[in-house]
């Protein structure tokens, strides 16, 4: 077998979606269009992988640009045969040559490998059969049913405007036959472009048999142009990753109304409310209950953990039997050890809780280390800001903490030890003492309410 390369074309402006990024950075289950292109021509361990890009200039080399890709730029948009042109310096003749393109995100690597087999010895060609299949070049074959050319819609008779059967673009052979192919294009149609689908006909005339295959599901192939398509290809997608979840034993209240912009890892038994927002890297494990209204972000959370809803979870790591929520919010850095109960209204920022610790009311924990047993009462602030820089607050094993206290870090509180409610810390509280803060309650007898003044 020979050795392969992968020419990704991502050059086009994308006029339609009318946006002052380049089309291939829009995302599809947050990741841009190019990224899944190039994801999945990883997974067939090429040679080399070049990207031809033009409008946006560094704009996708800088976003996507990686040790294993090689980016070419395509200063002039002169058409697809063209773009390919200026990745050949790069391509060895020896190679098998597949080109993808960067607007065609959800092509399955299975398709992609059955399509640089048969190009192995020929002329490999991805096609598939359209109900609609206006906008796109169609295949003309002869009275045997061998592929003889492609003709796009724009120079295509009405006759063969009817074919149903179109061309992906899609394509794999020989890198020297390319080359040869490529030298010989004209611009002699209604785009005045080089078309990299005429080299169809030119194989045909070498003698070059064209084999096709075809995308199991017609979404494969399927190119954006516009934010309707894109959306369009979003509710696919996220459907599609629907059902691998269901299938590995997680229960969605409703899988249209999931999102998942990342990858998931999941355990079984878990359950998903609607409209939960998964981002980045997840790592769910078993009876894992997430409410409705949910965003996590880059999280780990285990087994027996329970999100309630409109919670906000950011690169934290949430350990078995804890509970969250409802509206609380975990910051980077957050890491809950088992059993430990956040509440609503509580905001957790590179802070540690130790084993089965409570922070059940409207709170603020930040740069902490917490102990196990802690409880802390509504209201409470570590204050780890003092204009200029962070400190830290420890607090340690089955320390009480009362509602509405500051504690204004660097300070500690020992174990065992008490805060009364309204405490103000601004010095280490001592092993299993009560510390307070001692102001007599004054009663002003016979002060009066103010009352509003009468309007004018």
């Amino acid at each position: 077998m020979s050795k392969l390369n992968i020419v990704i074309l991502a050059a086009g402006q994308g006029t339609r979606m009318k946006s002052q990024y380049p089309k291939v950075l829009h995302s599809l289950g947050g990741k841009p269009l190019l990224g899944h292109v190039i994801d999945t021509a990883r997974s067939l361990n090429p040679a080399k992988i070049i990207v031809v890009y033009g409008h946006g200039g560094e704009q996708v080399p800088a976003a996507l640009g990686s040790d294993d890709i090689i980016w070419i730029e395509q200063a002039e948009q002169l058409g697809t045969g063209h773009a390919v042109e200026q990745a050949m310096p790069e391509i060895d003749d020896s190679s098998n040559l597949l080109i993808l393109y960067g607007d065609v995100p959800l092509l399955r690597d299975t398709t992609m490998a059955e399509l640089v087999r048969i190009g192995e010895n020929g002329f490999g060609l991805l096609t598939v059969h359209l109900d609609d299949p206006a906008g796109y070049g169609r295949i003309v074959r002869d009275q045997h049913g061998a592929v003889t050319r492609i003709v796009e819609e724009k120079d295509a008779s009405e006759q063969e405007r009817t074919i149903s059967e179109i061309n992906s673009g899609i394509m794999c052979t020989s890198a020297r036959q390319m080359r040869a192919w490529l030298s010989q294009l004209e611009n002699d149609n209604a785009q005045k472009e080089y078309y990299l689908t005429d080299t169809i006909a030119m194989a045909v005339n070498d003698g070059i048999t064209v084999n096709s295959t075809h995308p199991e599901t017609e979404q494969e192939v399927a190119g954006i142009n516009s934010r309707s398509q894109l959306a369009e290809l979003e509710r696919y997608y996220q459907r599609q990753y629907a059902e691998q979840l269901m299938a590995a034993g997680v229960t969605l209240a409703d899988p249209a109304r999931l999102d998942i912009r990342g990858e998931v890892e999941s355990g079984q038994d878990v359950t998903l409310d609607v409209n939960v927002v998964l981002i980045g890297k997840i790592k769910l494990g078993n009876n894992v209950s997430i409410g409705p209204g949910c965003v996590i972000n880059n999280s780990v959370i285990e087994d027996n953990v329970v999100i309630k809803p409109m919670s906000v979870i950011e690169e934290a790591t949430i350990e078995s039997g804890a509970i969250v929520g409802p509206f609380a919010r975990l910051r980077p850095g957050a890491k809950l050890a088992a059993d430990v109960h956040i509440g609503n209204f509580v905001e957790i920022k590179n802070s540690q809780i130790g084993k089965a610790s409570k922070v059940n009311h409207l709170s603020y924990v930040g740069d902490t280390t917490m102990g196990a047993d802690v409880n802390v009462g509504a209201g409470t602030i570590t204050a780890n800001y003092d204009g200029a820089n962070k400190h830290r607050t420890e607090i340690e094993d089955n320390a009480s903490v009362g509602s509405n206290s500051v504690l204004v870090a660097p300070v500690k509180v020992s174990k065992n030890a008490t805060l009364g409610a309204g405490t103000i810390l601004r010095k280490d509280a001592p092993e299993g003492e009560l510390t307070l803060i001692a102001t007599k309650q004054k009663t002003i007898s016979g002060w009066k309410r103010p009352k509003k003044k009468a309007e004018e």
